[in-house]
């Protein structure tokens, strides 16, 4: 039983051993690197040294010195954002303790000293468990297993993180160009109702005419109200994602405007061949799936019974006859399951294994589901901005064109011309809304594609000339 005991420990020596790598931080962020090239550029990273936190701070400086782009926008929030660095932490203590399962429980050692009358006894006991031995290879497979879904858990809640940053992004700088024709509206309505109230003075409006374009004056104030606080409300949300302190955020400057369309929609089979092959909620579902089955059959063991072994070695003292003795053997304790059957501990593992096979399966069969969605609200969101760019917006610059022409030949007057020139200004807003949605849903398309499906709701642009009946 000795030998027996040495063998089991010599093995035992040798399997911690070989299951006691770390966890590599740096090559589970260099593989979300890889996998999620398309939203990090490669620039995620963990900083863990002076020198690292200087260079993010160097290059967060540089980015902020010039209007933030939606790509700077990205790399500002992987370098400069807590928020980030608190989820690259999180994961590697995710990852830690998911390896943690798949080690070798440190061995006891026990130490007794027990007197009777002249005789003194030293008891030693090393022991370890016997049944945690025989498990090691399958846990630690099931280690590797759930490191691996904390690894791709990582690169998903990446690509949720940049999404947000651009959407954020994008509606940051389409509400502070609509805010700048807001403001234009605003203006013109304040001119017309002024020169409403001295002519209604002279005698020339009578006192409905002059309150119709009063009203619209207070219509757009209230619009120019609204307009300026969604600014600042999507300035802040920007301003959070991206981590700034109060002296960056008085050197953040955004575009003027929001990007031009690109020349042509993505295709549906070009999305659907390269979503295939990187959707990271499949993958995941799968790990889960994987790791279930491989823990049924452990679990299934360890709810049974439980062994400890132990080698004594024990030290006799008779002061009377000044001898000593030594005496060896071995421990072995088994849990014995006269109450528990573990029944309920089975029960459990079968329902958990169930519901990674469902939820494996609702993954695979709602993957193309959602992303038919998120590319029906891309190329809807792409149309209907195209359709303003290339028709409405020509039209209605078209029509103020020919109604100046009419101003200056005296055929209108020139509230007539103020009405279309407001009426050309929301028509611009509402392209500008178009534009948003669009790069809204190419964030959420980016997103659906790498297989972490991001809420995309159309919403509804307002018609053009909406406001041009109350300018007459």
């Amino acid at each position: 039983m000795t030998r027996l005991f040495k063998r089991c420990a010599s093995g035992a020596a040798i399997a911690v051993l070989a299951g006691c790598a770390s966890v590599n931080i740096d090559q589970a962020i260099s593989d979300t690197n890889g996998s999620a090239r398309t939203f990090t550029q490669g620039k995620l990273e963990l900083s863990r040294t002076d020198a690292q936190r200087q260079a993010r701070a160097k290059l967060s400086a540089e980015l902020l010195a010039n209007p933030l782009g939606m790509d700077d926008a990205v790399q500002l929030a992987l370098a400069n954002s807590p928020a980030m660095q608190t989820l690259l932490a999180q994961s590697w203590a995710d990852m830690s303790l998911a390896s943690q399962g798949g080690r070798m429980a440190n061995p006891i050692f026990n130490f007794e000293r027990v007197r009777a009358g002249e005789e003194m006894e030293i008891g030693r006991l090393l022991s370890f468990g016997l049944l945690d031995l025989l498990t090691l290879p399958r846990r630690q497979a099931i280690a590797g297993s759930q490191v691996a879904q904390a690894r791709l858990q990582l690169s998903a809640n990446v690509v949720e993180q940049v999404t947000q940053v651009r959407q954020a992004w994008v509606r940051a700088v389409g509400a502070q160009q609509s805010l700048q024709y807001a403001q234009q509206v605003n203006t013109s309505a304040q001119a017309s109702a002024e020169l409403a109230r001295r002519m209604q003075q002279v005698g020339n409006f009578n006192k409905l005419q002059r309150a119709r374009q009063q009203v619209f004056y207070a219509d757009a104030v209230a619009q120019l109200a609204a307009s300026q606080h969604a600014a600042t409300v999507a300035r802040e949300e920007l301003t959070r994602l991206l981590g700034l302190s109060d002296e960056q955020y008085a050197r953040l400057k955004l575009p003027d405007r929001l990007p031009d369309l690109p020349t042509a929609a993505r295709e549906p089979q070009a999305v659907s061949t390269q979503a295939g092959a990187q959707r990271l909620d499949v993958q995941l579902a799968r790990g889960r799936l994987d790791s279930a089955g491989q823990s049924q059959g452990l679990n299934l063991l360890t709810s049974l019974v439980d062994v400890e072994l132990g080698i004594r070695r024990d030290t006799v003292f008779d002061n009377v006859e000044g001898t000593r003795s030594n005496r060896k053997g071995y421990e072995l304790d088994i849990r014995l399951p006269i109450f528990d059957w573990g029944s309920v501990q089975r029960d459990a593992m079968n329902a958990r294994s169930i519901a990674a096979a469902s939820r494996y399966e609702s993954a695979v069969r709602g993957a193309s589901s959602q992303l038919r969605e998120s590319y029906s609200a891309y190329r809807t969101a792409y149309d209907v901005a195209r359709h303003y760019r290339d028709e409405i917006v020509p039209l209605r610059k078209t029509m103020a064109d020919e109604n100046l022409l009419r101003y200056n030949g005296m055929l209108i007057g020139v509230f007539e011309l103020l009405a279309d020139n407001r009426s050309q200004i929301s028509g611009v807003m509402a392209a500008i809304d178009a534009y948003q949605q669009f790069w809204l849903a190419d964030a959420a398309l980016s997103a659906s594609m790498t297989g972490k499906p991001t809420s995309m709701a159309m919403s509804t642009v307002a018609p053009a000339g909406g406001v041009e009946a109350a300018g007459h």
